[in-house]
């Protein structure tokens, strides 16, 4: 399991209600479902992944996040998760309100763009960067929008999301005490855990 799911588990309680937003191939959940005994649900869009989910056993829905959760109840879930989609999303505000309506807390990952090598990259050449942890070319990424931990962390205080734990890490999500110093220069990847 890669690491930044291993971080998740690790702040996942037993017996939780998780809804994991795009699931991939229910690697997470699957894990979570066998070792911590929660009951839940993956959401996803490509067909290959929720073949893979289904193959593992896990309860998958095929659903385009963008349209939201309406499908959803409040409060229907203890924990919302999403690895590494937030920024494929048309609407960041929108999905992290609709997480939090739906469950108590949620957990996000994403890639900073403000990583110094970023940085360094745009400021040399002049172009949008790559690296592995953003390893497409400007023309053919899914990452519609491009932010830093400041960025979202200053979302979350203009909606009175609180901040309860995060972790901070290369693109292995492997952590080094500069990331954890300068986490907005020197993060590559981030795990937020928040709530209202």
């Amino acid at each position: 399991m890669r690491q930044d799911l291993s971080i998740i588990a690790n702040w996942v309680k037993p017996q939780t209600r998780v809804l994991d937003l795009a699931c991939g191939d229910g690697t997470l959940l699957h894990y979570l479902e066998t070792h911590k005994q929660v009951k839940g649900y993956g959401l996803e869009i490509d067909a290959e992944k929720i073949t893979a989910c289904i193959g593992l056993g896990v309860d998958v829905i095929e659903q385009d996040l963008n349209r939201g959760l309406k499908n959803f109840a409040d409060d229907s879930y203890d924990l919302v998760i999403m690895t590494q989609a937030l920024q494929v999303l048309r609407r960041q505000d929108l999905a992290l309100d609709e997480m939090l309506r739906v469950g108590r807390e949620a957990i996000v990952t994403f890639p900073n763009f403000a990583h110094w090598t970023c940085r360094l990259h745009l400021a040399l050449k002049g172009r949008m960067p790559m690296s592995k942890t953003l390893p497409y070319s400007w023309y053919d990424t899914p990452n519609i929008h491009l932010f830093t931990f400041k960025d979202f962390e200053e979302l979350c205080e203009e909606k009175g999301i609180r901040i309860l734990d995060q972790a901070v890490g290369d693109f292995a999500y492997e952590g080094h005490w500069k990331a954890r110093l300068w986490p907005n220069l020197f993060g590559e990847v981030a795990i937020y855990r928040i709530s209202r």
